[in-house]
């Protein structure tokens, strides 16, 4: 802007005053009438293709020092001034312009030009330093000038846009309008959102400038990027909506009378979860849940019964791991009065036989003994149960959900599991993701359980952003379970009313770490029964490290495997979880 204006004004006192142009080595190209006709001394051929050192002694030679002084000489035996200017033509970049102007024609005007000049360096130089793009148009929409943040803003050449029209420049994808027309429309300042051509968003700000009859003269343009406060609109906006789902959910809950353990899924990976149990809820086929070992296996197959049409109906759980070999076949089948020594005389149900009409989920049948999974294999196939001592078989209508954290395949492939019985089961196959593979899950979760344990042990501790990154960043090979305990034992042991990262458990210097199958136990300061229950665990720890079963575990430690199933329920250890 500053250029083109100001080359104007001095055009019209090429008028009055000599005017000389000189090229990018200092050389005169051209000189107009007044000079020939007021300096008829001058011979024109002496001065076109001469240095203008050896016109005018002390000029200096470089473009940017001769364009910043203004210079009182003798020419031709009279003291005038020689003013040099830019010339903005295509060709003649480093060109220069020079006016000779007298002192008794033109005191005042030479002075006010003066001025003018430095104020129009000065502004020039503050347009450019500005950081946000700077457009300059007349009223009808030429481009006057265009500061070199406006081409990074708006992505557009500085030579595509200056001395043109604006609306040579429309686009229908990423300038549809140009905010200078607007602005000549309503006539006051407007701000429109625009998305320039590589997607990033900017808003500009067109201000219009009017003259003394109140008329626009020209509009200047403010362009600034606001890609990132944009995207950090749209994030905001998603965890506002996550806030308020969880929340809604969480009090949803609060209401109902239920203990059991709610699923709460922000994450799409979880979604998905429940969108393939619900839409397999109202089938009798069997569901396979796979996943590690505290993922929630079990709330998402009381989730498949939830929202089936067995849902009035008895919900059965089998830990197929936790009952002893020889006790498998009376505990889910039944027996017979009289069946085996110590049986009860009236005989007993089987657990398969209680689910009639229900659901039930046969957790970790992974560890079901090779000999055992025919007899399973055929209730699967007839739904039927024969008791212990009993020739009657009974049918019994019953959905079957099963889960395991192990790998079936692999045990089918090294004859661990029969592979009939596998592809029985596996007729539809859920698996649940870690924890640390869903860390949108982990904030509404770590809230539930909070909230939870806050109503249990009378706190009102709070989560803070600190504590809810770290919980965010943190490995999880326990999981969802590992999650409860953790929150449960920071509202019990915290001294904080706001919970600390230095209340995590993994930050104390007590705490028992497991991950990646470390097992560190620091016994300071603990008293005997403290003492031997750290150290029970860290045995327990190491040997269900190495261990594919609670019977393997037994059989080691050489203790029943009641004693260990009962031991790991107590310290919350799940058989090979440090390897998850």
């Amino acid at each position: 802007m500053v250029n083109l204006l100001e080359e104007n004004s001095l055009i019209k006192q090429r008028q009055k005053c000599g005017y000389i142009r000189i090229d990018e080595k200092g050389i005169v190209r051209y000189i107009n009438d007044i000079i020939k006709e007021k300096y008829n001394n001058l011979d024109k051929d002496e001065i076109i293709g001469a240095h203008i050192s050896e016109i005018f002694i002390g000029f200096d030679t470089g473009k940017e020092q001769l364009l910043n002084n203004i210079y009182p000489i003798e020419f031709c035996d009279e003291k005038v001034f020689a003013i040099p200017f830019d010339i903005n033509e295509e060709g003649k970049e480093n060109w220069v312009g020079i006016l000779i102007a007298e002192f008794l024609v033109s005191d005042k005007l030479i002075t006010k030009f003066i001025n003018d000049t430095k104020l129009s360096c000065e502004l020039r130089e503050i347009l450019e330093g500005s950081f946000d793009g700077i457009l300059v148009t007349d009223v009808e929409g030429k481009v006057l000038y265009v500061n070199d943040s406006y081409e990074r803003v708006a992505e557009i050449r500085r030579e595509d846009i200056e001395g043109k029209y604006m609306r040579d420049l429309i686009n229908p994808d990423w300038m549809p309008n140009s905010v200078a027309y607007v602005v000549v429309e309503k006539k006051k300042t407007v701000t429109v959102r625009q998305v320039v051509k590589s997607g990033r968003h900017i808003i500009v700000t067109g201000k219009p400038v009017f003259d003394k009859n109140h008329e626009i003269k020209m509009i200047v343009i403010n362009a600034r990027d606001i890609t990132e406060i944009y995207n950090l609109n749209i994030e905001l906006e998603k965890t506002k909506k996550t806030e308020k789902l969880f929340m809604d959910m969480i009090a949803d809950l609060e209401k109902t009378e239920t203990k059991e353990m709610p699923i709460l899924a922000v994450s799409d990976k979880m979604k998905k979860v429940l969108s393939l149990a619900e839409k397999v809820a109202n089938f009798s086929a069997t569901v396979l849940i796979l996943g590690e070992s505290g993922v929630g296996k079990e709330e998402v197959a009381k989730f498949v019964h939830r929202n089936s049409l067995r849902k009035d109906g008895p919900f059965v759980t089998i830990n197929c791991g936790a009952i002893p070999d020889n006790l498998l076949e009376s505990e889910l089948f039944g027996y017979d009065k009289g069946a085996f020594t110590g049986a009860m005389q009236t005989g007993k149900p089987g657990l398969l036989e209680t689910a009639n009409k229900g659901t039930v989920f046969l957790d970790e049948i992974g560890d079901i003994p090779l000999e055992f999974q025919v007899k399973l294999l055929r209730f699967l196939e007839t739904k039927q149960v024969r008791k212990v001592g009993s020739v009657i078989s009974k049918e019994v209508d019953v959905r079957v959900v099963a889960a395991t954290n192990r790998n079936l395949l692999e045990m089918v492939s090294k004859g661990e599991f029969r592979e009939d019985f596998y592809y029985r089961l596996n007729v539809i196959t859920c698996m649940v993701p870690p924890l640390r593979d869903r860390v949108e899950d982990i904030m509404p979760l770590a809230t539930y359980f909070l909230n939870r344990f806050n109503t249990r042990y009378d706190q009102e501790k709070i989560l803070t952003h600190e504590v809810i990154r770290a919980l965010e960043q943190h490995n999880w090979t326990g999981n969802v379970r590992e999650l409860r305990n953790m929150m449960e034992n920071m509202v019990i042991l915290s001294n904080n009313e706001y919970l600390q990262t230095e209340d995590l458990p993994w930050n104390k210097s007590d705490h028992v770490n497991t991950e990646k199958g470390k097992v560190t136990t620091n016994f300071k300061n603990c008293t005997l029964s403290q003492g031997i229950e750290l150290a029970e665990k860290e045995l327990l720890l190491k040997t269900a490290k190495s261990c594919k079963s609670t019977r393997e575990m037994a059989k080691i430690l050489d203790v029943n495997q009641s004693t260990i199933v009962r031991k790991l329920k107590k310290y919350d250890i799940a058989v090979n979880e440090t390897e998850q």
